[in-house]
């Protein structure tokens, strides 16, 4: 049975520290540039069904037409960063796949006998880490595409294909869509 035809749009690396890893990144391979999320919080989380979030900030840039995230946590509070790899471990993580029909593809991997181990709600996007270490050795990450969402990885995407070296390696943030108070 086929699970997803959808092709992975990001992978994932759990880091000690996003600075250092962005910057080798960039030396190695010109990934980038970054956008950082510190701290990120959500609206809506659930991990193996308790709401304790960890804490862990991201960094989010593009090599070729692959999204690369970091996620460095912060804490030792039980994730599903935690789940594969102990505080000062780091290595690759998941996956992500971008959905349009979020419940749908997360009911298909539920109906293969995949456990969902991570659910959140953020920014306007469902996403949920689906346990997938048996396959792949990671999680796979499902990710509702709104437009806002498809616009913000598009616009990274460029800024990727402008980069030249020698240009900032990390991007200012630009606050979350949609603004506050609307």
């Amino acid at each position: 049975m086929i699970l997803s035809t959808h092709a992975f749009f990001q992978q994932a690396y759990l880091v000690n520290d996003l600075e250092e890893s962005i910057e080798k990144w960039n030396r190695l391979y010109e990934a980038g540039p970054f956008h950082i999320s510190p701290h990120h919080q959500t609206e809506k989380f659930s991990y193996r069904g308790t709401n304790q979030q960890a804490d862990v900030s991201y960094a989010f840039g593009y090599l070729g037409d692959q999204m690369i995230q970091f996620v460095q946590q912060h804490d030792d509070i039980p994730s599903i960063y935690r789940e594969m790899y102990a505080a000062g471990e780091e290595g690759f993580h998941h996956v992500g796949i971008l959905v349009h029909d979020f419940a749908e593809e997360r009911q298909r991997f539920i109906d293969a006998g995949f456990e969902v181990a991570c659910e959140l709600w953020a920014d306007g996007v469902d996403a949920a880490y689906i346990d997938t270490r048996s396959v792949n050795g990671g999680f796979t990450e499902l990710h509702g595409d709104p437009p806002h969402i498809l616009g913000s990885f598009a616009r990274w995407k460029r800024q990727h294909e402008l980069y030249r070296p020698g240009d900032p390696v990390v991007v200012p943030r630009i606050p979350s869509w949609p603004p506050a108070g609307t």
